[in-house]
């Protein structure tokens, strides 16, 4: 059995890439080959437009068409293989795709595992206590506030009736208070020469000379 097929390949398996590199060395040796054929093909035209019709101009005819059958012959290969390695592209391709795809699924379930974890340690009804409290906190913090701000022994009601009385009054007194300063001035004030009343005895004039000297 070995003999018909060979013995089974221990060595590595070949990986998508590196037969995509096989496929476009064997297309990059394909091309160097119709390159030549088609250098061959712009000689025989060159010869075949010079000659005249004849045995020689049909035996260059002859060769020209086996390098033509033949560059058709490569072109056919090439298509093949460009094909295949396209093919192979795009199954590397679908490859990552799913790779990254399966990765991301990893990601997503590793994070769903930690959030039900993280979520587990909440307590709703907790929270909704924690907030009923801060409610009543505040309210309490606003009733505080406005007993601090209230005003003392001011009223809340002023009748107009008493304010004229009580600016009618003022104006009573601003004038009395006017009469009795025009009419009422202290005597010293008037009299510059007369000594004030507090003292007892003007000084004589004979001491007040030798007080001086």
């Amino acid at each position: 059995m070995n003999r018909l097929f060979g013995a089974k390949s221990t060595g590595p398996k070949p990986t998508l890439n590196s037969a995509i590199s096989n496929v476009d060395t064997r297309i990059e040796s394909i091309d160097v080959k119709l390159a030549k054929l088609n250098a061959e093909l712009s000689t025989y035209q060159q010869r075949l437009a010079k000659m005249r019709d004849g045995p020689g101009k049909t035996a260059i005819k002859q060769k020209a068409l086996k390098v033509l059958q033949q560059r058709k012959m490569y072109e056919g290969q090439r298509d093949q293989l460009q094909q295949q390695s396209w093919n192979m592209e795009q199954a590397g391709m679908m490859q990552d795709n799913l790779k990254n795809t399966m990765t991301t699924v990893d990601a997503m379930k590793t994070t769903t595992k930690e959030l039900r974890k993280q979520y587990g340690k909440v307590n709703i009804d907790k929270i909704e206590k924690l907030q009923d409290e801060m409610a009543d906190l505040m309210d309490m913090g606003n009733d505080i506030q406005e007993s601090i701000s209230r005003s003392y022994d001011v009223p809340e009601d002023v009748d107009e009736s008493e304010l004229d009385a009580e600016l009618e009054a003022l104006g009573e007194e601003v004038e009395f208070e006017g009469i009795g300063e025009s009419q009422g001035m202290p005597s010293f004030m008037m009299d510059e020469a007369q000594p004030p009343q507090f003292i007892d005895e003007p000084p004589e004039p004979g001491k007040v000379k030798e007080a001086a000297g």
